[in-house]
């Protein structure tokens, strides 16, 4: 959530800066709101004072020994004109609280500005797109052997866009959550975190998913309080600091979690439909940052390379963008993505998103922190993904394929598969 006094100090820079992000801010409806509130503001603080003063004056006529009839009349008059007051303030709070959730975060003033993803920038490529004397399998031609991907038996157990693995690519998918966890608990500082996969509206409201995104989640149906499946751990992990006030000696927290994803995808039907790529139900490894204002660019720098080394390890060709303002989700104030070379579709792919927030998440958790001087402040959250599992499985399928349809198992996840390659010609179970 942007910060209130910003909006009443540079109500036209901030609309100016959200344009940029292709977000029209309705300027002349804070404005009637504000101008509405401060003077509600100024009757109520008035009659509180008059209030105090005739309740005084009550007193005092009542220990004389007078009639106080017509004073107490009097202060209840003045008393019932208070609460009327009280009421329509509460609802222009409430009309500018409306307003201000319904506001994306301001873009850092490195981001590029443009409309689409079409206006994001390479800031590097790394490794070079596979070149096969072969045509290239996609991941469903490769996965489809023996059933080992297998969206026939998810469309009947679930419905569309949802997938059994079985064999070998359940055995990979494990592997890589494992190789992931262990490569940023043991090498990046991160801490190992599990985190319910249900979140209460108070956690998505946190992290800016409500109410802007509520169709996108999926809603537990009969429970006395509103609950949703988490379409992200950042959701939970961020809000585990919501509602708190921090020693500065906590920060920079960082956690690594796993967890399984929720998503409805709506508006995107027709959007790769086919394979894993668009699912209802994901795995990921998720990367959270807490940290103090002052170091929140320098996280996020942290935060990329740390997802960058699993592509890295696992010998994937991938590149940098940095989104432009029309690209951005809605609570980021600067993004990164990486894009992993998928052979299949012959073009890069989206694989992680690693952003900093600023205090726009914390600002809507009350979460702060408590400097070295006593003073209190909004930390700056982070997050990103460190990877997505599912994509990272697909783009191992891909770019380790050889023309006779086997699957080559990268270095670094061998001592974890305990399998050199996987032989799609082979009954895999007969040897294991």
């Amino acid at each position: 959530m942007l910060d209130i006094k910003l909006l009443r100090q540079s109500i036209d820079s901030i609309a100016l800066q959200l344009k940029s992000r292709n977000v029209a801010i309705d300027v002349a409806h804070f404005t009637a709101l504000e101008e509405e509130r401060k003077t509600l503001q100024v009757k109520m603080q008035a009659l509180r004072e008059e209030r105090n003063k005739r309740s005084k004056a009550v007193g005092k006529t009542k220990a004389g020994g007078d009639s106080i009839e017509a004073a107490k009349t009097s202060l209840k008059q003045l008393s019932d004109e208070l609460k009327v007051i009280e009421g329509q303030f509460a609802t222009v709070e409430e009309a500018l609280d409306v307003f201000l959730a319904q506001l994306p975060n301001l873009p850092h003033e490195s981001v590029p500005i443009g409309k689409n993803e079409s206006d994001n920038q390479i800031i590097r490529t790394v490794g070079e797109p596979c070149q096969f004397s072969f045509i290239a399998k996609d991941h469903v031609a490769l996965g489809a052997h023996h059933g080992w991907m297998d969206f026939e038996t998810a469309t009947k157990l679930s419905g569309s866009r949802y997938v059994v693995l079985r064999g070998p690519l359940a055995r990979l998918q494990r592997a890589l959550i494992q190789f992931m966890l262990d490569l940023h608990t043991r090498e990046h500082g991160y801490q190992e975190i599990y985190v319910p996969y249900i979140a209460n509206v108070e956690c998505l409201f946190g992290t800016a998913q409500l109410p802007k995104f509520q169709e996108d989640f999926f809603a537990l149906h009969g429970n006395a309080t509103q609950q949703y499946l988490i379409p992200t751990s950042e959701v939970t992990v961020t809000n585990t600091v919501r509602d708190q006030i921090l020693d500065c000696a906590q920060l920079p927290i960082k956690y690594a979690c796993y967890s399984s994803c929720f998503r409805s995808e709506a508006g995107t039907y027709g959007k790769d439909m086919q394979g894993m790529l668009r699912q209802h139900q994901f795995e990921k490894v998720e990367l959270v940052q807490i940290v103090r204002p002052e170091t929140s660019y320098q996280a996020l720098q942290a935060l990329t390379q740390h997802a960058e080394v699993v592509l890295q390890r696992l010998e994937l060709p991938y590149r940098v963008m940095l989104l432009s303002t029309g690209d951005m989700g809605f609570a980021a104030a600067k993004t990164y993505d990486l894009e992993v070379w998928l052979p299949g579709q012959e073009r890069y792919r989206e694989i992680s998103s690693c952003s900093n927030t600023e205090a726009f998440q914390a600002r809507r958790m009350k979460a702060r922190f408590r400097d070295e001087a006593g003073h209190i402040d909004y930390v700056h959250t982070l997050n990103g993904s460190g990877l997505a599992v599912g994509r990272t499985l697909i783009a191992i399928l891909e770019n380790y394929q050889d023309e006779r349809g086997r699957v080559h198992i990268p270095k670094a996840l061998q001592p974890y598969m305990n399998l050199e390659v996987i032989d799609c010609e082979e009954n895999w179970y007969a040897h294991r």
